[in-house]
Formats: structure tokens, sequence, C-alpha cells
């Protein structure tokens, strides 16, 4: 395909299939504690609002939960198929932390989550409350898990190389290992924020339609509230993260600053923008602060960064990608704590529901959470190379054998059933919002065609089909 070779096909496809996942597990994880608090408050206070909310937003995450599953089926299928150096070489430690979560989380989640969706008015209160508690519950899971297996491949410890195969000899060092905390901190409060935003957006897309209802007040002041919190504390966890970073994979940073040389002896700046070129070691066009990159990142404005040219060529990553897949993150999270301070201050002026201007700021911000996840995640991963295991494994060890023409086959095949199963899927998403969340009983569960107690269907919340005719 254009002339690319095998291996960068190969990246390139897990790269699209994973971030088309991660979006869904992202909002999953947010819906369902917002879920747990809408019902938890429902119960404390009995206001209809809250149930009202719980059984709109509910139909959303259940297709949401949906894509999820599939798209991450299909993604782990890579491992074995694209990547079997990797899966041979490490899959002893993989393998099990993949199998813990899927023993753990995933029954957790399919254990409740029938009596979540269906059982409203079917069991007790507590019972169902509980059930919404053990769904959310287990998204953390399932993430705790996830990010234990990525980050070990990040920071690897606990283990022993035999015969080329990695053996494990402390799991409570492969799973706690020195860059999980901080990671695991770090993907909740996006995943919290991604929500909280997509909450706003959807209020605020309602208000400024005249959908004005207690509802969807009640959704917007809970999203603001959320954000007002999160996107600071996500700033504090990233600095964290980022000096955790800088600790264990010190040429991550550098090319992510696009710093290249530290021989002359002076404080490292903090470059704001530029070019780096990796074939002229350089950043060009840099805008740059005198000593405030050794200020934020050593704490200690005498103190240097590593510098790019401190490691071998064949040892960087790629810093035009990183350095400006990492500003644009940071540039997000400063538009997001922005949003929640203006919108708190709106409602203390009692303008949060009137101001048009903040309410298509707010519709504009709504995937804004999802683009700093995947701009972070690029972060991540890109900042790894040329190592799939740092320190241990090259990426180039790891591919599976395949030709050029075969995986541009299958990238192809893969990009066009996406864009066609998933865009069909969030197409689906958006009339469920677009519906808005009901101002009375109506959406309740009921119990057979007509009657009491039927089942809640997420495919029969709206009056229109996929096509626009109705039913």
């Amino acid at each position: 395909m254009f002339g690319t070779e095998a291996i960068d096909l190969a990246r390139i496809q897990f790269a699209f299939t994973i971030s088309f996942h991660i979006i869904f597990p992202a909002i999953t994880i947010g819906l369902a504690s917002y879920l747990a608090v809408l019902e938890g408050m429902w119960l404390k206070t009995g206001t209809q609002v809250y149930r009202n909310l719980y059984h709109f937003w509910s139909k959303i995450f259940a297709v949401n939960f949906a894509m999820g599953v599939v798209s991450g089926l299909v993604m782990a299928y890579q491992f074995g198929t694209h990547w079997s150096g990797f899966s041979a070489f490490a899959g002893s430690v993989t393998g099990p932390l993949l199998t813990y979560e899927v023993l753990t989380a995933f029954f957790l989640e399919a254990g409740f989550l029938g009596v979540m969706l269906f059982g409203w008015n079917r069991v007790g209160r507590g019972l169902h409350f509980f059930s919404t508690c053990m769904v959310a519950l287990g998204t953390l899971v399932s993430m705790f898990w996830i990010l234990s297996s990525n980050s070990w491949m990040q920071t690897p410890q606990g283990h022993e190389v035999i015969d080329g195969i990695v053996v494990p000899v402390d799991w409570f060092a492969i799973v706690f290992n020195p860059s999980f905390p901080y990671r695991l901190a770090h993907m909740a409060l996006a995943s919290f924020l991604s929500t909280s935003l997509f909450v706003a957006a959807s209020a605020a897309w309602l208000l400024l339609k005249k959908r004005d209802t207690p509802e969807v007040r009640k959704m917007l002041v809970m999203a603001v509230l959320m954000l007002m919190v999160t996107a600071p504390l996500q700033a504090f966890v990233g600095d964290m993260h980022g000096l955790n970073t800088l600790k264990h994979q010190p040429a991550k940073i550098a090319a992510i600053e696009g710093h290249w040389d530290n021989s002359h002896g002076e404080p490292t700046p903090l470059i704001l923008f530029g070019v780096p070129d990796m074939q002229r070691e350089e950043t060009r066009f840099a805008l740059e602060i005198p000593a405030l990159g050794s200020l934020l990142l050593m704490h200690d404005i005498d103190k240097q960064v590593p510098a790019l040219k401190d490691f071998p060529a064949a040892d960087r990553p790629n810093s035009t990608v990183v350095f400006w897949s990492f500003r644009l993150m940071v540039g997000l999270g400063l538009a997001m704590i922005l949003l929640g301070l203006s919108g708190v201050y709106l409602a203390r002026k009692g303008r949060l529901f009137t101001s048009r201007r903040w309410l298509r700021l707010a519709v504009a911000m709504g995937p804004a959470g999802l683009i700093a996840i995947l701009a972070g995640w690029f972060t991540t991963e890109v900042g790894r190379q040329p190592w799939v295991i740092y320190g241990l494994m090259r990426t180039e060890d790891a591919v599976s054998a395949h030709s050029a023409v075969h995986l541009s086959i299958s990238l192809t095949a893969f990009v066009t059933v996406y864009f066609i199963v998933f865009g069909t899927g969030i197409n689906y998403l958006f009339k469920l919002i677009k519906k808005g969340p009901a101002g009375d009983d109506s959406h309740a569960p009921s119990g057979g065609p007509g009657k009491p107690r039927t089942p809640s269907r997420p495919l029969s919340a709206i009056e229109e089909s996929l096509d626009g005719t109705t039913h």
C-alpha cells in the first residue's frame, strides 16, 4: 500500500482498531458510574428526574457497551495474527493479565448487566441498584487489568528472560509496575472527563433546540460539576505521570519536548511550538521559554532535561508525532478547565441554561475528551518506540511474517467494515441523544406488550428506524 512496509501496515492497523475501540470503553466507564449515581440519588431523594435520566442514559450505555465488546474482541485477535513474535515472547505475562480481566471484570459485567438493563420493576430496588453498582465496578476492574498489562509493556519488571522468553517471577511487581498507578488514575479521570463532556454537550444541544426540561437542566448541572472537579485534578495527575515517565522513559520525554541537545550546559527551555525534524536533529521554528522546561520537569532550574542526542538514533521515538499529539492533549485539557470554570460562573449568575454562546461551546467540546484520550494514547504508544516492550523487545521483532500485500488487504477490509458497522452504531447513538430524556415515566420498563413490566430495550428507544422511516 503506497510503498509502505509490512511492519508499518501492521502498526497502522493496530492503531486504527485500538483507536476505534478505546472511545467506547472510555464512555462506558464514565456512564456506568454516572448511572450508579443517578439511581443512588433517585433512591435517596425519590426525585423522578433522576429516574428518567437513568432510563435515558442506560439505553445509550447499552449500545455503547455492545460496540465496545465487539471492537475489543476484534482487536485481541491481532496479537496472534499480526504480532505473533510478541505473543511468543511475552504471552506468559500478558496472557494471564488479560485472562484475569475476563474472569473478573467481564464475568462481573455480564452477570449483572441483564438485571441492570432488563430488571427494572422485576427485581427489588436494592438488588437493581446493587446490579448497577456491580456493572460500574466491572468497568473499572476491566480498566485495571488492561492498563496493568499495557503499563508492564511501558515499565516491565517482576520477570526474567529465560531461553528468549519472558518468565514471570513476581506477579505483584508485574501488576503494580512503576507506571501503572499513574496511568490508571490518568485513564480513569480521562473517562470521567470524556463522559461529562459528552453529557454536557447532549444537554447543551437539547437546550439550544429549546428542549428545556428539568431532566436536561439536571444533567447539564451534574456534568459541569463533574468537569469542574476532574479537569484540574487530571492536570495534577498528568504532571505526576510525566515525572514518572521522565524517570523510566527519558527518551519519550525528550521527544515530547522536542529537546535535542544539552551540550550548551544551560537550563532546558520549554518549547511551546515548533517542528521537530528527525533527519536534521533539531526543532525548527521553535518558540520557547528559557529554563521553564527544567523548572516544570526537573523542578529545579539548574538541572537539564535529557536530550534526544543523549540516546542512539535507533532508540529515539518519533518526536514529530509525539510533540504535537502531546500538545493537542494538553491544549484540550486547558480548554476543559476553562469550560468548567466558565460553566460554574454562569451557573452562579443564573445564566447557565440561557447563554447560547456557552451552550454552543459545550456542544463543540463534546468530543474533546475522546480526542484528548486518542492524543494521549498516541503520545504513550509512539513515544515507547522503537520498543514494543520497553528495553526488552523491539517492535520489528514482534511483528508476524506477513507480506505488505496481505496486510494492505487486511487493513482495507478493516477500515471499510469498521466505518460501516460502527458508523451505523454511532449514528444510532446520536438518534437516541436527539430524542432526549422523557419528562415523565414513559421510558420506565413494563412487562409484556402493552402491559406493565416489559424489559427496557435500547433498540426500541426511538420512534424512527435508522433509515428515517417510522415504525
